[in-house]
């Protein structure tokens, strides 16, 4: 029992941490203690000592007079040497930010844990904030199942996995969130034959989606980019989609336009 519970605390440690991290974005470039206390509903104590921590490590600044903390470039580089090129030089961030400044509406870019999808940034757009987005991060997940960014991802899953898959959604959700196994085949072959999906989503909110699924890196782990908005927003579909079509060709298709050559100085050092 002694060991389970150690090894418990240590998976709520790891957990905070990166809670932390994800709370700073265009909107967040500061924090209190009682900002991440209240994103979270942390113990003050325990989130004042963590964050100390975080500051000892390298990970965050700490302003001496209005006791705010940001992120510092560790904090921003760390893994950053390990990603594909696109994460690595920018341009998927370049994506994001283009999408943003043409539409003012909130952009995510959602990703696969295991059977779950997972917001892995979210942007929040000049005319984005409604009751519906505003309780949405990055960081948050839920079952595939129920979200357009669920359904494009999981269109990418090979068959005959990707049935099993299904099914397996379908054994574990709760009785009132079933759904229908011929449905979702459905949605998922349109899903593969467009490259996107619109429809809720998810995570606990009433918001929409219009999402598209990013080129394959070859790492196995595909990703999405998408408009998330309040349902009675007035949005043109076509248009969006023809907005993401040409950020992606024009952001990650292309080559970056400085730094893509090296020239080699063998004498330099």
């Amino acid at each position: 029992m002694p060991a389970a519970k150690a090894s418990s605390n240590k998976a709520k440690i790891a957990r905070r941490v990166i809670e932390v991290l994800e709370y700073f974005d265009d909107n967040h470039r500061e924090a209190t203690v009682m900002d991440i206390v209240r994103r979270y509903n942390r113990p003050q104590s325990s989130t004042s000592e963590l964050l100390s921590s975080l500051v000892d490590l390298g990970m965050l600044y700490k302003d001496p007079y209005s006791r705010s903390y940001s992120l510092t470039p560790r904090a921003a580089l760390l893994g950053s040497v390990g990603q594909t090129d696109v994460v690595r030089d920018g341009r998927l961030v370049r994506l994001i930010d283009r999408l943003v400044a043409q539409t003012g509406l909130n952009v995510a870019v959602f990703g696969m844990v295991g059977l779950n999808a997972q917001i892995i940034n979210w942007r929040t757009g000049t005319r984005g904030s409604s009751p519906a987005t505003r309780n949405l991060f990055g960081g948050m997940q839920e079952a595939l199942g129920y979200s357009a960014p669920g359904w494009l991802l999981m269109s990418t899953i090979a068959q005959p996995r990707c049935d099993g898959v299904v099914r397996r959604l379908i054994s574990e959700a709760p009785e009132d969130r079933k759904f229908a196994f011929a449905d979702m085949a459905a949605r998922l072959t349109q899903c593969r034959e467009t490259g996107h999906a619109q429809g809720p989503v998810g995570f606990g909110t009433a918001a929409e989606s219009l999402v598209a699924l990013l080129p394959d890196d070859g790492t196995g782990h595909r990703l999405a980019v998408g408009f998330v908005y309040s349902a009675d927003s007035r949005v043109q579909s076509e248009a969006l989609i023809e907005c993401l079509n040409e950020g992606i060709r024009h952001c990650l298709l292309q080559s970056p336009s400085e730094g893509g050559q090296v020239e080699h100085l063998q004498t330099a050092a």
